[in-house]
């Protein structure tokens, strides 16, 4: 491998010839030998850095000309353009185990952008502390990457995956209309319910945790752009913090502002939290609309069977013809990874010591992931399980007349102690409630005939 000399303030270091990073990201990607290859800085990041470097040369271009000028404004916006394209994240090789406030991914981006804008320029012009960096610190460019990735990926991704599903449950809800089946609560039998009373239930959980993703992105709006070190904006021009946040918001589509309080912005990740928090909300509901489905269509024979789901695949190496619900599983894992995320995440904001929290790149990580497992798999169960979900009326009449939980219809007529004697001897018996009730003496057959009707419960 060819290499060359590249020099920080600590020295030289020699770096591959064929890569845009320079001494600082070498010295990181040498020290940090923990998950690489596999537990990187989050693409999302990078792409969110060059939103943000694009808008801070912009801005500095405004604000001070005279060190930001039009030759170097244009060669940094054309490296930024493809930062954020994608097209340079082979240049980005740093790992999330690094220094707590992201500096090394910071100057990543700085000097990918630098060597970047010098290649396009044909001379060595930008510098990656002078240039890429003018105006900021790694103290304050982190956590507004943070901010811009958690964004783009609730608004973006996860909340049009929840969208899609919701969509689903409501087909659902008009083509099940009219099946009445047996309710259950502590996973025992209980009254009556229309299905689509129940997939209702499914739907109108997810558009409470789109609901409450949407109140939670609100906060993660304000960007700590502008603090530089310690929030005070040290070597900012004035202005700087707000110019440079109305141009994430030009770039982005969306409604970012400068934070009010920029010693706050830098230490503490509340917003995070707060955000992930939805997050997890929506990973219990489908946690718990995925169990339903399963147990629904568990069986074939032996299981509720109420529901037919796709065949998705073969689901055993020696039990020919079984087949099991993956999505389902898959969709539970994630959650399980999500809630265990949140912990993490929180456990992460907690360490805002004095001026700056360091544990950073492991709370967007942990963010980040949740997001997009959430939203691939949200897509995943829509797809490949919820579309296909059929309703099998014969096993939902059986089991809808064969419930116990009916002579609660018996209640007003003959009062609740005696309909709980009625459902124990038809239970011990192994009769019907119309049987028990009649050998009892509490209705005649013609009257348990004239108040009986389950499909008139929901």
């Amino acid at each position: 491998m060819d290499y060359r000399i590249e020099h920080d303030s600590m020295g030289e270091v020699k770096v591959p010839a064929d890569v845009l990073w320079a001494a600082q990201t070498q010295r990181s990607h040498e020290n940090f030998e923990i998950g690489v290859g596999i537990e990187t800085m989050p693409a999302e990041i990078i792409h969110a850095f060059g939103i943000l470097k694009k808008s801070a040369a912009i801005a500095n271009n405004k604000l001070k000309p005279e060190k930001m000028t039009d030759e170097k404004l244009e060669a940094i916006k054309a490296a930024c353009d493809e930062v954020i394209a994608g097209k340079l994240n082979a240049h980005f090789p740093l790992v999330v185990w690094q220094t707590g406030s992201g500096t090394q991914s910071n100057m990543n981006s700085n000097e990918v952008i630098a060597n970047r804008a010098n290649e396009i320029l044909g001379k060595k012009l930008v510098h990656p502390n002078d240039d890429s960096n003018m105006s900021q610190s790694s103290n304050d460019t982190f956590p507004t990457a943070m901010h811009i990735a958690a964004v783009l990926s609730l608004e973006d991704k996860l909340i049009p995956a929840v969208e899609v599903l919701i969509e689903t449950f409501k087909k659902l809800e008009a083509e099940n209309e009219g099946i009445v089946k047996s309710g259950r609560t502590h996973l025992q039998d209980a009254t009556p319910i229309k299905f689509s009373q129940e997939i209702s239930g499914w739907r109108s959980s997810l558009e409470r945790d789109v609901e409450l993703i949407k109140r939670a992105v609100e906060p993660l709006y304000e960007l700590a752009l502008g603090g530089t070190a310690v929030g005070t904006g040290l070597n900012t021009p004035a202005g700087f913090d707000t110019t440079v946040a109305r141009e994430v918001a030009n770039l982005t589509g969306k409604p970012f502002v400068t934070a009010s309080n920029k010693f706050h912005a830098l230490t503490s990740k509340d917003e995070l939290v707060f955000a992930h928090g939805a997050i997890k909300a929506l990973a219990a509901d489908m946690m718990k609309i995925a169990n339903d489905v399963r147990w629904l269509a568990s069986g074939p024979r032996d299981g509720l069977g109420e529901i037919f789901i796709p065949e998705n695949g073969p689901g055993s190496s020696i039990m020919p013809g079984k087949v099991n619900p993956t999505q389902c599983e898959a969709v539970t894992m994630v959650a399980v990874q999500v809630m265990g995320n949140d912990v993490a995440v929180g456990m992460a904001a907690s360490q805002g010591n004095f001026e700056l929290n360091v544990f950073m790149p492991v709370a967007i990580y942990n963010f980040l992931q949740s997001a997009r497992l959430m939203s691939e798999a949200i897509l995943s169960f829509n797809k490949n399980c919820a579309v296909g979900i059929k309703a099998n009326r014969e096993k939902m009449h059986h089991n809808l007349h064969n419930s116990l939980m009916l002579v609660t219809a018996l209640n007003p007529y003959i009062g609740y102690e005696n309909a709980a004697k009625t459902a124990k001897k038809a239970f011990k018996d192994n009769i019907s409630l119309k049987d028990a009730c009649v050998e009892l003496g509490f209705l005649t057959a013609e009257r348990f005939d004239e108040v009986f009707h389950p499909e008139e419960m929901v």
